[in-house]
C-alpha cells in the first residue's frame, strides 16, 4: 500500500534523462576515460557498466525526502540505538527479520557511509599491514583496491567455472590451503556474488565459515545485493546460517532501493567483542539527514516497489538471455541467482580482449566493464553488464553489440 489507501504501480519503462544530474554513470566521461574503462563517450554512448538503476525510487522514499527538504534545516544528524534514533535501527532490524528471518538487535548495527568504506575500515581494524586478505576471483574490483591501498596482501582463491557455463563454485582444497597460511587473517565473502550472480547455499557458507574458523580467520560478508534475488530464490545471510562470532556483515539500501548516492551502509556485528573492536577503530561516523529519512522509509514502506522491481529485473535478465541464445549463441551467460548483473563470456568468438573491447566500447558505443577488472589473470574475454534500465534501452544495447559480432 502507498499510505494513501491504494497500491502503486511503478513504471520502470519510463524514459528518464539523467544527463546533467552529476550522475557518475551518465555524466563523467572523463572519469571513464581516465580509468581506462572506455576511450569513447559521447552523446550517443549507452553506459550500462555501473550498479546503478535508471529508475525512480519508491514513492514513500520520495515523500520522506520531500518532507525533510521542506523542513529546510539540515543540521548535524546522528542515530543511536536508543531514543529517537531507535526508529532508524528498528526499521533495519524489522526488515531483515521479515525478509530473511534474521534476528538482529539495534545495538548490533553500526552506520558507515558506504560499503567499500566499511570493508576498508574492517581491514584496518582487524588486520595489520602485510597481512593477507582472502578473496574469490572474479570479484568486485574495489575489494582488491582497498586491500592494496591499506598495505595488505591479496590472497586469491580462484572460483571454479568447471563446465565453462558461468556457474561458479568454491575450490575448497585451494580455499583451505590459502586460509591455512599464517599471514591470512581476513576473508571477504561476497553474497550474492558480484559478478557471477551466485547465491551461496547454506552448505557452501557453512563449509567456508568452518575453514575460516579452523584457521582463526575473521569474515567480512558483503551482502548488499541480498534483496535483489530472482523470484522463487532464497537468500540467507551468512550470520543467520552459522554462529555470528567473528563475522562483520555489510548491509545497505544502496542497491536494493537505488540510493547509492546517499551512502547508507549498515554494518551488523553480533559478536560483541568484534563490534567493540571495530567501533573503537572507526570512531564516530554520522549520516546526513536525507540518508536517515530514506532508510526508514525504504525499509518500512518500500516492499511494494521492490517486488515490482524484482519482477521487472527478472524480465530484463530473461530477455537478455533469450537474445543471446538466438542472436549471439557463442556468448555464454549463467542466469544469476541474485544481483542485477550478468557476467558474459565472449571467448567463444576466438577474439582477444582488445578486439572484443573495440567492437563493444568503440564500434557499438556501449560501456560495459571488462573481465580483467574483476579477475586480472582469468577475466580476459568476459564482460560485466548491469541491467537495471528500461527494457527498450537494454534492447538497443544488445542490438548494437550483436551487429558488431554478426558474421563471425
Amino acid at each position: 500500500m502507498n499510505g494513501r489507501g491504494g497500491a502503486l504501480k511503478y513504471n520502470f519503462d519510463e524514459v528518464i534523462k539523467r544527463q546533467g544530474t552529476f550522475s557518475m554513470k551518465w555524466d563523467y566521461a572523463e572519469f571513464l576515460k581516465t580509468y581506462g574503462i572506455t576511450e569513447r563517450f559521447d552523446e550517443e554512448t549507452i553506459p550500462v557498466h555501473t550498479a546503478d538503476m535508471d529508475f525512480r525510487c519508491a514513492q514513500p522514499i520520495s515523500d520522506a525526502l520531500r518532507r525533510l527538504s521542506e523542513h529546510n534545516i539540515y543540521g548535524y544528524t546522528a542515530v543511536f540505538p536508543y531514543g529517537i534514533g531507535l526508529t532508524y535501527y528498528e526499521a533495519i532490524a524489522r526488515w531483515f527479520k521479515r525478509r530473511h528471518n534474521w534476528t538482529i538487535l539495534p545495538e548490533e548495527i553500526i552506520y558507515i557511509n558506504g560499503t567499500v568504506e566499511a570493508v576498508k575500515l574492517a581491514i584496518e581494524a582487524l588486520t595489520d599491514k602485510g597481512d593477507g586478505v582472502l578473496i574469490n576471483r572474479p570479484i568486485y574490483s574495489p575489494f582488491a583496491m582497498v586491500i592494496r591501498k591499506t598495505g595488505r596482501i591479496i590472497v586469491n582463491s580462484q572460483l571454479r567455472n568447471a563446465n565453462n557455463d558461468g556457474y561458479y563454485t568454491i575450490d575448497y582444497e585451494d580455499f583451505e590451503t590459502k586460509a591455512a597460511d599464517a599471514k591470512t587473517r581476513l576473508f571477504i565473502l561476497c553474497n550474492p556474488h558480484n559478478p557471477t550472480g551466485r547465491i551461496w547455499t547454506d552448505e557452501e557458507l557453512i563449509r567456508m565459515a568452518g575453514i575460516c574458523r579452523k584457521h582463526g580467520i575473521r569474515m567480512v560478508a558483503d551482502e548488499i545485493h541480498g534483496d535483489l534475488i530472482r523470484q522463487g530464490m532464497e537468500f540467507h545471510p551468512l550470520a543467520s546460517v552459522v554462529d555470528p562470532k567473528g563475522i562483520l556483515t555489510c548491509t545497505a539500501v544502496n542497491k536494493t532501493f537505488n540510493l547509492a548516492g546517499l551512502h547508507a551502509t549498515n554494518v551488523v556485528i553480533q559478536d560483541r567483542n568484534l563490534r567493540e573492536k571495530f567501533a573503537d577503530s572507526i570512531g564516530w561516523i554520522t549520516p546526513n539527514p536525507f540518508t536517515v529519512a530514506a532508510v526508514i522509509a525504504a525499509y518500512n514502506e518500500g516492499e511494494e516497489w521492490l517486488e515490482q522491481l524484482r519482477e521487472y529485473l527478472d524480465g530484463n535478465i530473461d530477455w537478455v538471455l533469450d537474445f543471446l541464445k538466438h542472436r549471439m549463441p557463442r556468448v555464454k551467460c549463467f542466469r544469476p541467482e541474485g544481483t542485477y548483473i550478468l557476467w558474459m563470456d565472449f571467448r567463444g568468438y576466438g577474439l582477444s580482449s582488445q578486439e572484443i573491447h573495440q567492437k563493444i566500447y568503440i564500434d557499438a558505443n556501449v560501456v560495459l566493464e571488462g573481465g580483467e577488472m574483476f579477475d586480472p589473470d582469468h577475466g580476459g574475454g568476459f564482460e560485466r553488464i548491469c541491467v537495471p534500465t528500461r527494457r527498450a534501452l537494454l534492447q538497443e544495447v544488445f542490438e548494437r553489440i550483436a551487429l558488431q559480432f554478426d558474421g563471425l
